[in-house]
Formats: structure tokens, C-alpha cells, sequence
């Protein structure tokens, strides 16, 4: 029994350091593999057993972030996982000599690596993915993933903000090597949008990927590279509710000054109001966009708006002075009474207190002073007889004509009051219907 016990003591402490025995051969096999692999290599080399062999390297972008887009710098800035896979021709080993262990993951500053740089970089720092490791299979084959905040110029169109598309393109490729030393292929057919944040600015469509060929003026032999087209659309609610619903909703109340009465003297305070308030969006909006030819279409709105509004006040000033016109201004054109005063008066409905709505106010005429009737039309023989007062009936005739002459005046007043009521509600319709027009023509944009 004692020698049985003693047998199975040692084979349980056995089992207990075994796995940790195991582990420390691991380790010391991959510290052999990795004395033998670098005891002669050099990474300032293209590794590649022939100098004219093509060395292929396969490029994966997977878009994780969209950090900032600037339109006002047209710079894009993003957060992507670049993975980068060649074929290391002296970076292999037969799994067989070495425990069957087929991969290690060592600093990528150890090995070679393709100079590939986003060529139309915005940014001076260098890229944050200098210090991850690469993974070494036993063939040989290099797989280097990394993050990195990439900063990229792109050609930012604002013509049809804030209902815009935007297509920035971040192209890849060796800075050094040319096609015949370094071929750069992209893995599928665009980048891998699976792990990316939504952005609550912009909508992404899609990133396909396209390889080219060009040939710079530098240098004579081909330089292959690989550009992925970032396919934006702005989310355009929030602009919708910042800039464009309030510009609307002055736009709409610039038209009401001229139904506001002449004389509560608010009318041309009212536009320049309003367009003082168009002027305070249309800073705002100059702020955020780019310097460009193209005009945003909020901000070709927002001119129409001023336009109009403008206009509008200008009007208003004009009626205004029509309805100021005195006693002693001229009467109202024939061509004015009839036109505006008859048949515009009657189709906008602008009628007098009392009158009835379609029929315009009938031509009165100045009374008259006749002699009673029954009186004696000549001299007659009776003392008393009107006929004989004359001083009496001068001051009576000049009494008659100051009457008639004032009852003229005011007459031609209140004609000149009517055409400027006329004229108010004629250009109340017209650019009411012009604000909404162009209002709904850029709403419309965003269904």
C-alpha cells in the first residue's frame, strides 16, 4: 500500500506541473523560432528572394468612426482598422521542428513593411499605428492590423446644403516602390462598415474601393494605389429645425406688413425687422460653410428671402406716401380710378365701411346750392323777398364754395386712402404667395 500510495502521489503532481511544463517548452520553442528566424534578417529590405519579383500586398480598410467633417477646411477625419497582408519570403519555418507552432505575433518594427501613406493626407503628426504587433504564419504570410486616425482633404460641395452629398476618397499607396517592385490590392470590393459608430451628422451609403494606375511626373514607372470613396448624405434635421423652419416662418411674416393699417406707423418697422433677422441667420450660416463659388441652397433662400423682403419694404414705403397724399395733391388718374378703384377694388374685396363686398363706391359729386323751390326766380315787388338781400346771398354763394371746394379736397383724400388700401391688399396676396412658393420649393428637398 505504501509503495501503491507513493506511485499515485507522484503521478497527481505529474498532472498538476505538466501543463506548465508544457507552457515553458512553448515558450522556449518560440524564443528558439524567433532567434533563428531574425539571425540574419534585415528589415531595410524588400523581402522577396529575386529583386524583379513583384512583392503583392493586400490592403482592408474597415471604417470604425467618423470623427469631424470640416467643410469650412475640407478636411475629413476618421477612425479606420487598416489590415495589410504580404508575403515575407524569408519569415518561414516548418511547424513540425518547433512544437507545431504555426504562428507568432511580434512588433511590427522588427520586420519589413510596405511603405504605403494615405496620399492626400491633411495632417502633419504621424499615424498612431507604429506600435502594433504583425502576426507571422508559418508560410511566410505577414498579417499588420492597426488603427488609425487618418485626417484626409476632401472637396467638400455645399450647392445643395443642407440636403448635400459628399464623396471624399482616401487613396492608398507605396510612397517609394513603384508597380514592378510593390503591386497594392484592395480585399473586396469596398471597406467593411460592420463595426462602424453611427454618426448623428452624416449617413454613410457605402465605401467601394477602386484600384488604379498612374504614372507621375517624377518618376517613369507605374505607381499603383487604392482609393476608397466614402459615400456621404447630412442628416439634415437638425438644420432643418436650426436655420431653415425659423427662416421660413419670418419669411412668411414679412407679407403681413401690408395688411397692418397705415396708420399705426409699424409697417416699415416690421421689414426692417425682419430683415435684420434674415441678416442674423445669413452670418450664422457664412460661418459654417467654405468660402466657395457654389451658394448653398439655404443660402440662395435666404438672399430670395432678403430680396423680397426688401422689395417688400420699399413698397410699403410707396403705399404709405400714397396714403399720406393731402388735400392739395392731384386727384387719382382716370386709368388709376377705373382700373384699380373699379375692378381690382371689387376683386380683392376692399370696400368701404358698410358697403357691400364686390361692388365699388359710386362718383359723387360736390352739392350744389339751388334756390328753394316755390321762391320767385327774378326780382319781384315784395320787400322782403330773398331777391333783395344781396349781401346776404354773397356770403351765403362764398360760403357754398369754400364748402365745395373742401368737400373736393377730402374727396381726393380719401380716393388717394382707398388706392393705397387697394394696393396693400393686392401686394399682401402676391408676396404672401411668393414666400410660400419658396418656402415649399425648399422644403420639399428634405422629403
Amino acid at each position: 500500500m505504501g509503495t501503491k500510495g507513493h506511485h499515485l502521489g507522484l503521478g497527481f503532481l505529474l498532472l498538476l506541473f505538466l501543463p506548465a511544463v508544457c507552457l515553458g517548452a512553448e515558450g522556449r520553442l518560440a524564443h528558439k523560432l524567433f532567434r533563428d528566424l531574425f539571425a540574419n534578417y534585415t528589415s531595410a529590405l524588400r523581402p522577396v528572394a529575386d529583386t524583379d519579383q513583384t512583392l503583392n500586398v493586400t490592403l482592408e480598410v474597415t471604417l470604425s468612426q467618423i470623427i469631424d467633417m470640416d467643410e469650412r477646411n475640407q478636411v475629413l477625419t476618421l477612425y479606420l482598422w487598416i489590415r495589410q497582408e504580404w508575403t515575407d519570403a524569408y519569415l518561414h519555418w516548418d511547424p513540425k521542428a518547433y512544437g507545431d507552432l504555426d504562428t507568432i505575433r511580434i512588433p511590427s518594427s522588427l520586420v519589413w513593411r510596405p511603405d504605403i501613406v494615405l496620399y492626400n493626407k491633411a495632417d502633419t503628426q504621424p499615424p498612431a499605428s507604429a506600435s502594433t504587433n504583425v502576426v507571422v504564419r508559418h508560410n511566410g504570410r505577414v498579417r499588420w492590423d492597426a488603427p488609425a486616425i487618418t485626417r484626409s482633404s476632401c472637396r467638400v460641395d455645399v450647392s445643395a446644403f443642407p440636403f448635400d452629398a459628399q464623396r471624399c476618397g482616401l487613396t492608398f499607396g507605396s510612397w517609394t516602390h513603384g508597380g514592378h517592385q510593390l503591386d497594392v490590392r484592395p480585399r473586396g470590393a469596398s471597406a467593411s462598415l460592420a463595426d462602424f459608430v453611427e454618426n448623428v451628422e452624416w449617413h454613410v451609403l457605402g465605401m467601394p474601393a477602386r484600384r488604379r494606375v498612374l504614372t507621375y511626373g517624377c518618376c517613369s514607372e507605374p505607381y499603383p494605389d487604392v482609393t476608397f470613396t466614402l459615400l456621404l448624405r447630412r442628416r439634415a434635421a437638425a438644420y432643418v429645425c436650426n436655420l431653415l423652419l425659423p427662416c421660413v416662418f419670418i419669411s412668411l411674416l414679412a407679407p403681413l406688413a401690408f395688411h397692418l393699417p397705415a396708420d399705426s406707423g409699424e409697417k416699415v418697422s416690421l421689414g426692417v425687422t425682419v430683415l435684420l433677422a434674415l441678416t442674423v441667420f445669413q452670418l450664422i450660416l457664412a460661418e459654417s460653410m467654405p468660402p466657395a463659388e457654389s451658394v448653398p441652397l439655404i443660402g440662395k433662400y435666404y438672399m430670395a428671402t432678403m430680396t423680397m423682403v426688401t422689395f417688400s419694404t420699399a413698397l410699403t414705403i410707396l403705399i404709405m406716401n400714397l396714403h399720406y397724399c393731402g388735400p392739395s395733391a392731384h386727384p387719382v388718374p382716370a386709368w388709376a380710378r377705373v382700373l384699380l378703384l373699379g375692378h381690382l377694388a371689387r376683386g380683392l374685396c376692399v370696400r368701404e365701411r358698410g358697403e357691400p363686398c364686390g361692388q365699388s363706391r359710386s362718383l359723387q359729386s360736390a352739392p350744389s346750392l339751388q334756390p328753394p323751390e316755390g321762391l320767385p326766380a327774378g326780382p319781384c315787388h315784395e320787400p322782403w323777398c330773398l331777391c333783395h338781400q344781396e349781401a346776404l346771398l354773397r356770403h351765403v354763394a362764398s360760403i357754398a364754395s369754400i364748402f365745395r371746394s373742401h368737400w373736393a379736397a377730402q374727396h381726393c383724400h380719401e380716393d388717394w386712402k382707398r388706392l393705397a388700401r387697394v394696393m396693400d391688399r393686392f401686394f399682401l396676396g402676391i408676396f404672401f404667395c411668393m414666400a410660400l412658393v419658396m418656402s415649399l420649393l425648399v422644403l420639399v428637398q428634405a422629403l
